[in-house]
């Protein structure tokens, strides 16, 4: 029997990190993957392209009803939907309340003691925004996931939230087994988006894993809560969905101690590619004092 495969996505707020994650996963189903998604975040909305719901009760949520943790049976947490994909939402405290992070591993410990990992090929946890703060980085720094992957685009903030996400997979590398699997851009039509995309991998001592199309059908399929795998499964972007799943799937033993680069460095790849435009700031400061002449 194959290792258990624990991955991770990551990647700036707003990026795309749920769709992405979601559409792979159904890909990976569908190739008769054993899949268990673990929802790390708040808004527990990790699940709906799979269970065709708003949301699902979470760990947190109905363990605070029962009283604790340990009152709670799996079942009633743990859905089924497409494919047969197990699906956990660990939820979080109230907004402006406790930490998200506690949740997440409160959650990943119940699942393990309760047998939730158990027949399953891949564990994926899907978690909120960038690591800027210790509680989302808890599947890495408890040693969970092994594979991350990252969701970014050509925007220079979704570049410089991969390089932050790539810092905190190269503090907790050494003490346990995380890796960067790699990066995944999910295509925002920028200028020289893919060039970028590979670029700034190769910086990072990885690889772009995949650079996925744009297109509406995505939108038209969220709307009714599914994946595209399952809406349109003869459309051109569900095949760039399993092409990626099956990417993520033959990269086995492939992840990376990263190499972050320091934001000068982002600048300076941006100006190479002539995104930001090379300028010579001393004139910037003379043009600025002319025009309020």
């Amino acid at each position: 029997m194959a290792a258990l495969r624990q991955i991770a996505f990551y990647g700036k707020g707003g990026i795309g990190k749920s769709t992405t994650s979601q559409n792979t996963l159904a890909a990976l189903a569908e190739m008769g993957q054993k899949i268990l998604i673990v929802g790390c975040d708040p808004k527990a909305d990790s699940t709906r392209l799979i269970l065709h719901a708003k949301a699902q009760d979470t760990i947190l949520s109905m363990a605070a009803e029962l009283g604790s943790v340990e009152d709670l049976e799996l079942d009633q947490v743990m859905k089924t939907g497409y494919k047969g994909i197990r699906c956990v939402e660990s939820g979080g405290p109230e907004p402006g309340v406790g930490c998200a992070g506690r949740g997440v591993i409160t959650s990943i410990n119940f699942l393990e003691e309760n047998g939730a990992y158990e027949d399953i090929d891949y564990v994926s946890y899907d978690v909120l925004g960038d690591v800027v703060c210790g509680g989302f980085a808890m599947p890495i720094r408890e040693n969970k996931a092994q594979e991350i992957y990252i969701v970014m685009s050509g925007e220079m903030m979704a570049m410089y939230a991969a390089n932050n996400i790539s810092k905190g997979i190269l503090k907790y590398a050494n003490s346990g087994g995380v890796r960067l699997g790699g990066l995944i851009c999910n295509e925002r039509q920028t200028d020289k988006e893919l060039e970028l995309a590979e670029t700034i991998a190769k910086k990072l001592g990885s690889k772009l894993i995949y650079f996925v199309p744009r297109a509406n059908i995505v939108q038209h399929a969220e709307l009714r809560r599914m994946t595209v795998i399952e809406y349109a499964p003869d459309s051109e972007q569900a095949m760039h969905y399993r092409k990626l799943a099956e990417k993520i799937h033959n990269n086995v033993g492939q992840g990376v101690i990263p190499t972050p680069i320091s934001m000068d460095e982002l600048e300076e790849m941006l100006m190479e590619h002539g995104i930001i435009p090379n300028v010579d700031e001393s004139l910037v400061g003379k043009r600025a004092v002319e025009a309020v002449a």
